[in-house]
């Protein structure tokens, strides 16, 4: 139901990471947080390729705005109430608009946001051709991004892409300076197999993101695994629009070849789940008793 923000979103995801690895379902718009929320998420992940894809339907190559990207943010954020972590992709410029973005980001009630340190326009993290920025470079806009904050608990994640440019050794080397620059975490993009996250585990001491994309450079490895590397965040960033896409394509070929949904009556949620997903009997209600009855 469409609420205010939650207060302190960051603490209550530090909190999380206290006791357990954090599972993060990937979603790409309000509804499907609300619905990832629905099935017992804990916190969510906005990821800028799905947002990117699913808003703009365009490659993620840095073409989605600040104001895009926060506004999925801030709507997601009153609908689904956890902890929310948002892409920043690279903070959307230089180190003044870094303060602008975590502005606006922790303005939308968001527990978090990540920023990478490849050169602008970025590209996927698990596609070749990527280059990144000096670690001096990116040192400063994390000091940017920190100074910006207005909850201390509101996270600073640092992304390096660097295994794929750089390697491995190179890659944990700027982690320990980001997290020296103030990250509060980190998220080692592209690594190649679980030697490499337990290296990274091993060479850097802050919290750990790992991301569990499908298709890429990272091999399946389950959450309770990573757990056991010593991560303390696990996304899934564009599974669940695949999942969608998938589906979608299918019916439409469907529908265009027969004429008829009749089909797919029962792979669809029904008009009664629809509402219930998104609470509409409690809009109702309250109408009720906003008019006093």
């Amino acid at each position: 139901m469409i609420q205010p923000p939650l207060q302190s979103p960051g603490q209550l995801l530090r909190d999380q990471m206290a006791k357990d690895i954090v599972v993060m379902p990937g979603a790409f718009s309000p509804l499907s947080a609300l619905a990832a929320v629905k099935q017992g998420a804990k916190a969510v992940y906005l990821s800028g390729g799905a947002i990117t894809n699913n808003l703009l339907g365009v490659p993620d190559i840095a073409l989605v705005s600040l104001d895009e990207m926060s506004g999925v943010a801030a709507r997601a954020c009153q609908v689904a109430p956890v902890p929310i972590i948002c892409d920043a992709d690279t903070g959307f410029g230089e180190a003044w608009n870094t303060v602008r973005t975590v502005i606006e980001m922790e303005r939308a009630g968001l527990a978090g946001i990540h920023l990478e340190d490849q050169v602008s326009p970025k590209r996927c993290g698990h596609l070749d051709g990527k280059d990144v920025i000096s670690i001096e470079h990116m040192e400063g806009k994390i000091r940017a991004a920190v100074s910006a904050k207005r909850d201390p608990s509101f996270l600073i994640i640092a992304r390096t892409d660097a295994r794929g440019v750089e390697g491995l050794d190179a890659a944990i080397d700027r982690a320990k300076a980001y997290v020296q620059a103030g990250a509060d975490a980190i998220f080692p993009e592209g690594l190649a197999n679980e030697a490499e996250f337990a290296a990274f585990r091993k060479g850097v001491d802050a919290p750990l993101l790992a991301n569990m994309t499908e298709f890429g450079k990272t091999p399946l490895i389950p959450a309770a695994q990573f757990k056991e590397l010593g991560y303390q965040m696990v996304i899934f960033p564009v599974t669940a629009l695949r999942v969608m896409l998938k589906s979608v394509e299918e019916f439409y070929a469907e529908l265009l070849a027969t004429g008829t949904q009749a089909g797919w009556i029962d792979k669809m949620r029904t008009r009664a789940e629809l509402y219930e997903t998104i609470d509409y009997a409690d809009y109702s209600a309250k109408e009720q008793v906003w008019k006093g009855k």
